[in-house]
């Protein structure tokens, strides 16, 4: 749907229902030629319409799910009168209206814009510091090889804005810290795709200095702009909504991340063991000791061979195998592997929370999502949506059994 330009809100794609209707003739031609043994003719289901199942259907009628049912009720969802469209001439909808901020366009920053344009989200601002790099381009889709150097929201921007005629995507270059508060409240919602602990620390302390209280010490609701945090590390990852002054924090859960991995420096300097160790070595001291005037550039390929190099033949006289230049890279740079699924499954859930809190069509998270694809999923459910959830699972594994036992 992205790169064909058609409609955000159609959940079946044209290759489906092409499918569809081709199953349709064939089962046409065979009832042709059935009709000649048989004497009654066999019904044909017609292809699924393609308006169903969309965002348009959900904002259009009420729901026993709506927001103001959930553990966070943010405000009373009201169904708009029954929408029809085109991406050409989309119908004004809460999403269509909201200013949304997305903070961060790598891995899962790709996703996050992606997702927001197929969902209707027009009006998107994305910030971010860092310049494109070469191995980025195996899952930050929205870069080519000649964007390598330039910066990655102007690239991120352009791209959605040229493939998606109904998005407005605006790009910030440069650090978060550099722009006030006042910009960070002109925002509906914010999404954040961060990897860095302290960057995140100080967007959720500027967000929750926003918010203004009353004489009671109760927040005033018009001042609290909602951050959905997302965060990916290899097959892991977890999305939560943060409602400043009335959640917990980003501060609150700070003990549940692991300490960042070290290593021994008496390790590094006389007993080598891994490759990391020798890595290691070349970055924290003999760099000081060949370059004692200049900081060395992580993102610089020249550094970064330096160090490679350097690693390689420590690593030889210790007999030590398994240094390359990706693995030198991921020690100097801290760099967790990424997974492109990992990012595409944290990022939906970002957008889909995003969504009800743009339009109360649904229950919000209470209050996070964390998802482990090498062991299974974990969500924080209202009682009363899990015991609905049970129930449904319950009948469709009574109808599996019956239907097994009447075989």
């Amino acid at each position: 749907l992205l790169l064909s330009g058609k409609s955000p809100f159609l959940v079946y794609s044209t290759y489906t229902l092409m499918t569809l209707d081709s199953m349709g003739k064939r089962s046409l031609e065979e009832m042709s030629n059935q009709d000649q043994k048989t004497e009654e003719p066999m019904d044909v289901d017609q292809p699924m319409s393609a308006t169903r199942g969309s965002l348009l259907t959900l904002l259009s009628r009420p729901s026993p799910f709506a927001n103001e049912t959930g553990a966070l009720p943010m405000g009373e969802f009201e169904p708009l009168p029954k929408l029809t469209g085109a991406t050409s001439d989309l119908p004004a909808t809460p999403l269509s209206s909201s200013k949304v901020l997305v903070v961060g366009a790598g891995g899962l920053g790709c996703e996050i814009l992606k997702d927001l344009a197929m969902s209707g989200i027009c009006n998107v601002h994305v910030i971010d510091l860092d310049s494109i790099d070469v191995t980025n381009l195996n899952r930050q889709f929205l870069f080519r090889q000649k964007d390598v150097g330039s910066s990655k929201a102007k690239v991120a921007a352009a791209f959605i804005n040229e493939r998606c005629p109904w998005m407005k995507v605006t790009a910030h270059h440069g650090m978060i810290q550099d722009k006030d508060p006042a910009f960070y409240a002109s925002f509906n919602v914010i999404i954040s795709g961060l990897d860095n602990v302290e960057a995140r620390r100080w967007l959720n302390a500027t967000i929750c200095g926003l918010v203004e209280v009353d004489e009671d010490g109760d927040p005033d609701p018009s001042t609290i702009v909602p951050i959905i945090d997302g965060g990916t590390e290899g097959f892991s990852g977890q999305a939560r909504v943060i409602l400043p002054r009335i959640t917990s924090c980003f501060e609150c859960s700070l003990d549940a991340f692991p300490p960042q991995r070290n290593f021994p420096l008496c390790t590094i300097a006389e007993t080598p063991r891994r490759p990391e160790h020798c890595i290691a070595y070349a970055s924290i001291l003999e760099w000081p000791k060949q370059f004692p005037d200049k900081k060395m550039d992580k993102d610089s390929p020249e550094d970064m061979k330096w160090v490679y190099e350097t690693a390689l033949a420590r690593a030889k006289q210790y007999n030590i195998s398994g240094v390359t230049y990706m693995l030198t890279m991921g020690v100097v740079k801290n760099i967790i592997p990424a997974v492109a699924s990992t990012n595409a499954i944290v990022s939906a859930v970002c957008v889909g929370e995003a969504v009800k809190l743009l339009t109360f069509m649904s229950q919000n998270l209470n209050t996070y999502h964390m998802y482990m694809g090498s062991q299974g999923k974990y969500t924080e459910l209202p009682i009363v949506l899990r015991i609905k959830i049970l129930k449904l699972m319950y009948r469709l594994f009574s109808r599996c059994i019956c239907a097994y036992l009447c075989v």
